[in-house]
């Protein structure tokens, strides 16, 4: 375990090994296992699992129950909502052995994933996307992208602050919270 300051409860467990910066909480039955790196000022609610080699950016947020699989890699300022569920083989099966079938997932900055959405493995959710609570991720998310339903399909975009941007009638919205402007070229 690292030696940096950061605040673990009693019930939780850092293996040796593990990687937690500065200012980051771990908090009641989490467990942080051997070769994980976990961020600077990251929260990590009751009954967070984060496997071996799994990296974790800073400011991360995780709500409770999420287990963060081997192959999955998260950027800064990501939010990973109650129970969101993530997958790291296409094909499990009890009796074989996969390990070596991994398939690496990326979370960019600042993506919010809701409750109980589940993200299958080998894909990248972009930069400030948004996957509604409930969700099933099963291809690549552009970045700013709404996604919703099951199978989860786009259903419009998000500002860097979370607000909804309505560009049906016309190319450019503005940011209710922050003032930024986005333009909607070729639906990207």
């Amino acid at each position: 375990m690292s030696k940096t300051n950061f605040y673990k409860h009693e019930s939780a467990y850092v293996d040796e090994g593990a990687v937690i910066g500065e200012g980051s909480k771990v908090w009641h039955f989490s467990h942080i296992m051997k070769d994980a790196a976990v961020g600077e000022k990251c929260t990590l609610g009751q009954n967070v699992h984060v496997a071996s080699n799994v990296k974790i950016g800073s400011g991360v947020k995780i709500q409770n129950n999420v287990s963060i699989y081997e192959g999955v890699e998260i950027d800064d300022d990501v939010f990973l909502g109650p129970s969101c569920v993530f997958t790291n083989v296409i094909n499990p099966r009890s009796q074989i052995n996969r390990k070596n079938a991994y398939k690496k997932t990326v979370i960019k900055k600042g993506a919010t994933i809701g409750a109980n959405a589940t993200i299958v493995c080998g894909i990248t959710i972009g930069a400030y996307a948004f996957i509604a609570a409930g969700s099933v991720v099963t291809r690549d998310v552009p970045d700013y992208a709404l996604i919703k339903g099951v199978p989860g399909v786009q259903s419009g975009w998000m500002s860097h602050y979370g607000h909804r941007l309505d560009f049906t009638s016309k190319d450019k919205q503005v940011c209710p919270e922050s003032g930024f402007i986005y333009l909607l070229d070729n639906n990207n």
